[in-house]
């Protein structure tokens, strides 16, 4: 068996059908299936205990997940990278998504893989007498489906408001750029821009670059130009001629499997995409912004608390965008 998926694996078989079952639905645990009532992990998981994991959040349309071959092998390199588990085997875990929209008889779906380290002990040199050392600690993987969130229309047709979140993302985090469990501060942020009725935060980093939102990838539209910030992989060459110092910092950017996907939309549409270093001053100053990931797919923004960006209605750039995303 390959240690790679391919899309072709991810296509619909005949037992994926819609169906009003009342059969309780089950999550994909360790290559069991669970009832979600019944559903549980080790009380000294790594990833209860200390946030230490990974994850990923996929849709699925008709009985397939759109873009699995990006989302997992983003995962196993963030699990290589960060040292939580290497190799992952891609093939077996796409297989298993499959079998989960099966058993729980969803065609369309949203499907979340978590991994986690397991119960590592006591994570601290000296801690763990010899008697109580654990063996080679097992990785945690679950797979957990369920009907996809279903957003208003009005929040695509007239396009929402977003916040700037109050804390900033670091480049010297190893851990930024990955989609880690640590997930708290960008869930707060999300839960304070919903309380001055915005729908998003916008993150910038220790510099003052735009990041990301608290869940999705940003684009920035001027003059009829995409601009994004650069991912985590798009890092430029230091260069000494201007100034920067020689030693080749990560972006703190997920690279978006949505945003991968708009990003070859929109240069196949002839509309030129530049990966940059943005500033809040560009930002505000922007025709159209809007968001990307794999739940929205494509979600227009036309503030920023209460600044008005561009003629505060979706641009043109991002009503084309979502249209594919709809196809």
């Amino acid at each position: 068996m390959k240690d790679k998926s391919s899309t072709q694996s991810t296509k619909p078989s005949n037992s994926t059908k819609p169906t009003n079952s009342t059969k309780p639905m089950a999550a994909w645990i360790n290559g069991h299936f669970v009832e979600i009532a019944e559903a549980k992990v080790g009380f000294f998981d790594a990833g209860f205990q200390h946030g230490i994991g990974l994850f990923e959040t996929m849709l699925a349309r008709n009985g397939a997940v759109l873009r699995i071959e990006e989302h997992l092998e983003r995962l196993a390199k963030s699990a290589r990278e960060l040292r939580l588990f290497d190799p992952l085997r891609i093939e077996p875990l796409a297989e298993a998504v499959q079998m989960c929209l099966e058993h729980n008889e969803l065609t369309d779906a949203r499907v979340r893989i978590t991994l986690t380290a397991g119960d590592m002990g006591k994570p601290f040199v000296g801690a763990n007498a010899a008697s109580e050392r654990p063996p080679q600690p097992q990785p945690t993987v679950a797979v957990h489906v369920q009907p996809p969130t279903r957003y208003p229309d009005a929040l695509f047709d007239n396009g929402v408001g977003v916040t700037i979140a109050q804390d900033r993302v670091n480049p010297h985090d190893q851990f930024a750029g990955h989609k880690t469990l640590m997930y708290w501060p960008r869930i707060a942020a999300l839960q304070r821009a919903g309380e001055s009725g915005c729908a998003e935060a916008l993150w910038f980093s220790i510099e003052n670059h735009l990041a990301s939102g608290s869940v999705s990838s940003v684009f920035v539209v001027k003059n009829g130009r995409i601009r994004v910030p650069f991912a985590r992989g798009e890092e430029p060459e230091p260069s000494a001629d201007n100034g920067d110092s020689l030693e080749r910092l990560q972006a703190p950017v997920l690279p978006g499997c949505t945003r991968a996907a708009v990003i070859l939309w929109a240069e196949g549409s002839g509309i030129s995409v530049d990966r940059a270093q943005i500033g809040i001053d560009e930002v505000v100053a922007a025709d159209e912004i809007f968001l990307t990931n794999s739940s929205w797919g494509v979600m227009p923004v036309v503030r920023i608390a209460t600044r008005q960006i561009g003629a505060g209605v979706p641009g043109p750039i991002a009503r084309a965008m979502r249209e594919k995303w709809l196809k």
